[in-house]
This record gives structure tokens, sequence and C-alpha cells, in this order.
């Protein structure tokens, strides 16, 4: 079976899913809202620039889930989906998606973003294969914690071999699709990279590899 591997933050949807979960909590009044959003942007524009210290990102991003019952966080979610996810479901990436099932391909969701996030949108969208960042869960309780390696950069290539050990599938004519420079590592691996909407650098290295470039906005 073919793998349709997608990147999630704008790539299948029209925003970034992490940026907007710390915005979320700024208007529910969870967290310092000043120092929230200034720090929430900061990592935002360094995960841009490709400078993400993505350790002390996670320190900052999981730490509202260690402050908060997994009740409050699955009730705080549904409202986040409503209110911001749903704005940003990209039709064309919903269609795309379809294709490559319809194919009989395994569609299969990887991100940066941690899984507390990242698990109702997979599903929303209809595939079941997510491998995220994995916030420790400790006794039904977030610790604030990361579970194993991060999936960002190379740690997104360390995860995939991870699943593909698991799992048996291979990356023989395989897809991944990807917005992020930060997603060349695996856009390097698999027999099809193509870029989406890409940012800068990675339009540049898709055009010096003769990568195909697509775009699902309208």
């Amino acid at each position: 079976m073919n793998l349709a591997i997608f990147d999630l933050d704008n790539t299948l949807l029209g925003g970034d899913s992490d940026h907007l979960w710390g915005e979320f909590l700024i208007e529910q009044g969870l967290v310092d809202g000043i120092f929230y959003q200034k720090e929430n942007n900061r990592f935002y524009e360094q995960y841009q620039s490709g400078s993400l210290d993505i350790a002390e990102f996670l320190d900052f991003s999981l730490k509202p889930l260690a402050e908060n019952d997994l009740v409050t966080l699955s009730n705080l979610h549904q409202a986040f989906m409503a209110e911001k996810i749903e704005a940003i479901i990209l039709p064309k990436a919903t269609a795309l998606i379809n294709k490559h099932q319809q194919k009989g391909d395994h569609a299969l969701i990887i991100t940066a973003t941690n899984r507390f996030v990242t698990a109702p949108i997979a599903q929303r969208l209809g595939i079941s294969t997510l491998i995220a960042t994995d916030p420790e869960l400790v006794d039904n309780r977030y610790t604030g914690k990361v579970s194993g390696t991060p999936c960002f950069q190379h740690g997104k290539v360390e995860r995939l071999q991870q699943w593909l050990d698991e799992t048996g599938h291979t990356l023989e004519e395989s897809w991944f699709y990807s917005d992020s420079h930060n997603d060349i590592p695996l856009l390097s691996l698999v027999s099809h990279p193509i870029a989406v909407d890409p940012d800068a650098t990675l339009a540049q290295h898709a055009k010096n590899n003769h990568w195909d470039i697509i775009s699902l906005r309208d």
C-alpha cells in the first residue's frame, strides 16, 4: 500500500493549529495574555525562520496542558475546533486526501504540533494515522513534558522510521506534502516530494530539485 503523508499546519490547514491554540488560551483567560502572546509569536517566528529551539518551545506550549484536567481540556478543545479550526480547513486539502484514499493509499499526518491539539483535527479530516509530538501523560494527567522524540525536523524522519518499522510500510511510491523548509529532511526521502504553498526557502529548494509545487488555497 502506497503512503500519502501530509504535514498539517499551513498545508492541510490554512493556518497553524499550534499558534492558534495559544491564541485560544489567551482569549479564554487561561494564561497571562500579554506574556503568552509575546512568547507564542516569538516561537512562531523562530519556527518560520528555522531557528526554533524545540525543547524550549515545548516547555512553553505543554505547560497549560499540565495545568488543566482532561475533562476541562476536552471541553476546551471542542470549542477550539468550532472557533478556530473549522474555518481554516481547506476544501482542496480534503479533496486531495480523498483522492489518495480512493486510490487505496494509506493517508498519514505527521506534524510537530502536539497530539492533544492535532488528534481531533486528524479525525475531522478523516485520517486515522497520526504521528505527532507526544505530551507525557501520567495517571490521566499531562505532566508538561514530552514523551519520546519531538516530531520536528530530523525528528520527523526518526518518528516516521519508527512507524515504518512497526507497521511494515515502506517509502516506496510515497508522497509527502508540506509547506515548510523544516520538512526538507523528510521531503528528501519520499518518492514524490510536494511543496504546498511553500515558504520562500522551501520554494527555492523545490525549484532547485525539480519538486512539484502546488497550492491548496483558493
